[in-house]
């Protein structure tokens, strides 16, 4: 898990460095962000649902504990808006801290998966994407839309937002292509997997190039409840509930990274879209993903 882990890390640290050294300009590095965004990431999700033997996984079991323990953050969370308001969070800050809650950062928990238990931990992985992320982006989507500036969004504007975003239409893609996967063109498995061989490498890149350690000076109410609640709070009732519900040996290790991985660097754009606090969701981001090095390897040890 550590030596996983450090490889991860690494590869994001790189990433980093190269920012810093300009060797990519920003509008470079905006464009390698949106070409994994948009392309390279819903190939490594739709080839690994595609052919993956999901028959043989527990599919339910994982996938209730990931989204019963988002409903109850998710829950948490607008149950608190009222204090937090008081508290002087407003609504475009209130939505970072809700992104940075409940989304995970699907490219950290690949590749720890694939670095842990190779295709059978991609696989098993590839449930977690399926189970969270359509509902995450919705949840994500209809939060910014209510509280991000209090400007709501259309009813239209709200549907097209979710139907077109990457990660919900590759995982119903996939799914679609694990049904007639016998049937698939070998060309076309391999292309995919090409296309999703790269995501991860990149898209690791693409979250060093985000981080702000500038950041590290200025923690304040809402880093700390975004960081508690994601790093602590999500691992420990994913684990409650997975435990409940039976899981055990690698599908709980795998749910358990699923949760204690730091949130998506995906939501810094979408509080940039969508009207939230951007600059905080950016310092979330950053703050979860240097303090997820010494978490995840205790939710792992303690947890599984």
């Amino acid at each position: 898990m550590l030596s996983s882990l450090i490889a991860v890390f690494l590869v994001i640290a790189t990433g980093w460095v190269l920012k810093v050294r300009g060797t990519l300009s920003q509008a470079h590095w905006l464009g390698v962000e949106r070409l994994t965004y948009q392309v390279l990431f819903p190939s490594v999700v739709i080839h690994t649902l595609a052919v993956a033997d999901l028959g043989r996984l527990p599919v339910l079991a994982m996938g209730m504990s990931l989204v019963l323990a988002i409903l109850a953050v998710a829950g948490l969370l607008l149950a608190l808006r009222p204090l937090l308001l008081r508290a002087g969070i407003g609504g475009p800050a209130f939505t970072s801290i809700f992104q940075g809650s409940v989304r995970w950062n699907t490219f950290i928990a690949l590749a720890l998966a694939a670095g842990l238990q190779g295709r059978d931990g991609t696989t098993l992985m590839a449930i977690a994407v399926a189970s969270m992320i359509p509902l995450l982006n919705i949840l994500c989507v209809l939060v910014l839309a209510r509280f991000a500036n209090g400007r709501p969004m259309s009813a239209g504007a709200t549907v097209r937002s979710i139907v077109f975003n990457p990660f919900i239409w590759s995982s119903a893609v996939g799914l679609a292509l694990n049904q007639v996967q016998g049937f698939l063109p070998a060309a076309i498995i391999t292309y995919l997997d090409v296309m999703g061989r790269a995501a991860l490498g990149v898209g690791l890149l693409v979250v060093g190039s985000g981080l702000d350690l500038r950041s590290l000076a200025r923690p304040r109410l809402p880093h700390a409840i975004a960081i508690g609640i994601k790093l602590v709070v999500m691992p420990l009732l994913a684990w409650t509930i997975a435990r409940y519900l039976g899981l055990t040996g690698p599908a709980l290790t795998m749910t358990v990274i699923a949760a204690s991985v730091p949130t998506a660097t995906a939501a810094y754009f979408l509080a940039r879209d969508l009207g939230g606090d951007a600059p905080l969701m950016a310092e979330i981001t950053t703050l979860q993903t240097l303090l997820a090095l010494a978490t995840l390897p205790l939710a792992v040890l303690f947890l599984t």
